[in-house]
């Protein structure tokens, strides 16, 4: 119930048009900062092939990534943030962090800091019987 809370209060944060699994691609090729084949992005956020190249269309469509072959194995594409992307990446931190900041402050630093190891480990644990 507190993944759908928070993923609906996010949600409607964002910039208009974007959605949580288009921030969440965004990010991730932002943090990570190098090319990703779409399957391979599939494996990252568990989701369908089918599913990632819906979200990677859209994305691509709005400018925010580029599409690439891959020269080395033409059938695989690789693909990459653009500095649309980066722009709409830093957009949606920007309407999100202040709703994060105040639960944190809500709840206390303190104890967001303890549960932060236990829901780690509990991801670490689901990973590994998906």
């Amino acid at each position: 119930m507190a993944d759908q809370l928070a993923r609906n209060r996010l949600s409607r944060a964002l910039p208009k048009g974007m959605e949580l699994s288009h921030f969440s691609v965004l990010n991730h090729l932002a943090r990570t900062n190098e090319e990703k084949t779409p399957a391979q992005l599939a494996r990252a956020f568990h989701v369908t092939r089918g599913a990632m190249t819906n979200t990677l269309n859209r994305l691509e469509w709005a400018g925010h990534i580029h599409v690439r072959p891959d020269w080395d194995d033409a059938r695989r594409k690789l693909i990459a943030i653009s500095p649309s992307g980066r722009r709409a990446r830093e957009a949606a931190i920007a309407a999100i962090a202040p709703i994060l900041s105040e639960t944190v402050r809500e709840i206390g630093t303190e104890r967001v800091r303890q549960a932060l190891p236990v829901i780690r480990e509990m991801r670490l644990r689901l990973e590994e019987d998906g």
